[in-house]
């Protein structure tokens, strides 16, 4: 009877150990799980993060190209405003000394006219009697012919000497008026300019505001992937930490286990020893009931034409938008359009794509030497460009002040001739 009471009781303690063992692993798979599962949910928002990351980089990447693309811009619209700048400056200079030559011409003009009248007064005032006896006191016939011929030359040297400085002062009022008006173009141009690089400064000022706000964004977004990292990374800690502890329960109760087999091995021994010594079948008998626990753990030319299209119908096109109105970043040709916007149209119209840009104008087509220049030619100036149309002269549009306009294709200094047709 003790020994069937012993052997239920080992089993009694057997099946216990096990019940909470399979609890514990139970818990500690439902920790593993939960655990797993929160990696899993963590793993997706830093997935979902990283791909906010990576396109806000790629907008910040193309802002920051636009954003250089704009500096380069105004760094050339600047040195554009500088250099007309100092054309303007020698066109004050040309015209001070128009107005100095203007003055200089009109007192020589006013001197003449002086003598010329203080000669006729002094004759009118002495009447004809200077003159006869001029003439009478000549020796001879042929001195008398002389002198007649030196009244003549007088009279004719004052009324040339007039003609001259009047024509002198005409032709320098002309070159001043010409001088004063291109001086207004020039400052049309630059009034232009200066109001282009004020709305690029505004264009950066609002682009560099939005690279801004996506630094901020960006600090955000990594700010959450970094907790989301560590939410896994925590996460991580907790399925080591449970599965050590499982570990450590499971060796702990093998330990157990194979104390209360030792335990019930002694037990069991003693009750074999006490049994011999009363029944050796007893003992047989208890040996063979007493089997042990089974239960285990487990990355300067002129190129020829390269179209068929003629330059004379090009610039025929183009005059018939003369008198219409300047707009600066236009492009109609009827409601307005700025110098370059006036090319891209007109050449549009001819099936020919052109950029909305006066430097980048110069690198278009084929270098021409002016001299070789023929009408359907770009000229182009600094900040400026304009059609060739022969003879000399151009049509583009020109400043707000003067709107699409023909003028002197020498006004002012020529960066390049391109050939474009």
């Amino acid at each position: 009877m003790n020994f069937l009471e012993n052997k239920k009781r080992l089993l009694a303690a057997a099946l216990i150990s096990t019940l909470a063992f399979g609890t514990l692993q139970s818990v500690g798979a439902t920790t593993i799980q939960n655990a797993k599962d929160k990696i899993n949910e963590t793993n997706q928002n830093l997935d979902e993060v990283n791909r906010k990351i990576d396109d806000i980089e790629r907008q910040q990447n193309g802002l920051q190209n636009e954003i250089d693309a704009l500096d380069s811009e105004l760094v050339n619209l600047l040195l554009d405003i500088s250099i007309l700048e100092d054309e303007i400056d020698l066109k004050t200079q040309a015209i001070e000394k128009a107005t100095q030559d203007l003055e200089i011409a009109q007192e020589q003009a006013d001197t003449q006219y002086e003598q010329m009248k203080s000669r006729i007064r002094f004759m009118y005032e002495r009447g004809d009697n200077v003159m006869i006896e001029a003439l009478l006191g000549a020796g001879s016939m042929a001195d008398f012919l002389n002198r007649v011929e030196y009244f003549n030359q007088i009279y004719d040297y004052d009324r040339n000497m007039l003609d001259e400085y009047k024509e002198t002062i005409a032709q320098v009022a002309t070159l001043k008026q010409n001088l004063e008006l291109e001086q207004q173009e020039m400052v049309a141009l630059l009034e232009n300019q200066e109001h282009q690089s004020q709305e690029l400064k505004k264009l950066l000022d609002s682009k560099r505001a939005t690279m801004s706000d996506f630094d901020t964004k960006l600090a955000q977004a990594e700010n959450l992937a970094k907790q989301y990292k560590e939410t896994i990374r925590q996460q991580n800690e907790i399925i080591v930490a449970e599965q050590a502890r499982i570990a450590r329960e499971e060796e702990r109760r093998r330990q157990e286990e194979e104390r209360r087999r030792r335990e019930e091995e002694e037990r069991r021994r003693q009750e074999q020893l006490a049994a011999a010594n009363n029944n050796n079948n007893n003992n047989n008998n208890t040996s063979n009931e007493s089997g042990g626990d089974d239960s285990q753990l487990t990355g300067g030319s002129d190129p020829a034409y390269a179209t068929n299209i003629s330059g004379q119908e090009v610039v025929d096109f183009a005059k018939q938008f003369i008198g219409n109105p300047y707009v600066w970043g236009g492009t109609s040709l009827t409601n307005g359009c700025d110098c370059s916007g006036f090319v891209m149209s007109v050449f549009a119209h001819f099936g020919i794509s052109l950029p909305h840009s006066s430097l980048a104008l110069r690198s278009c087509g084929r270098e021409v030497s002016y001299n070789n220049a023929k009408p359907g030619d770009l000229i182009c100036y600094s900040g400026h460009v304009a059609i060739y149309i022969g003879g000399g002269r151009i049509v583009g549009a020109q400043s707000t002040a003067v709107g699409i306009a023909t003028q002197n294709a020498t006004y002012r200094q020529i960066l390049s001739v391109r050939r474009v047709l």
